[in-house]
């Protein structure tokens, strides 16, 4: 009768830990969800579209960084890679002479591409 008992026992605690399992699946699930949609969020704000050229340069650098910062805090490698290349756009922005109206309007272009593929990867 003992035996039964302590088979009872394990099998309850074996069934609440598989219940604790699944929990804690589901908060992760969830965690990973809130810093996806946070992240896009973020991302979406930064984004210029319609940039100044007399400050796009300046700006960028903190954008770059900020938008790095996301793709390495999201588990989703899509939205990762789409975080990272809305980075690059930032990154050419520091590099290039942007401030020909030519130059600005490609790169809005550019970056209204890199934008869209966020979007879709983050609906």
């Amino acid at each position: 009768m003992k035996r039964l008992g302590i088979a009872a026992l394990l099998s309850a605690a074996g069934l609440a830990l598989a219940g604790c399992s699944e929990v804690t699946n589901a908060v992760d699930q969830t965690n990973k969800a809130a810093t996806k949609v946070s992240a896009c969020a973020e991302a979406l704000s930064l984004a210029d579209l319609n940039p100044d050229p007399a400050t796009l340069k300046e700006r960028a650098a903190d954008k770059e960084r900020r938008l790095r910062e996301l793709a390495n805090s999201v588990g989703e490698k899509d939205v990762a890679g789409a975080l990272t290349g809305m980075a690059d756009s930032y990154l050419q922005a520091q590099k290039e002479n942007i401030h020909d109206a030519g130059k600005v309007a490609d790169w809005t272009k550019r970056n209204l591409d890199r934008l869209d593929a966020l979007r879709k990867v983050c609906a």
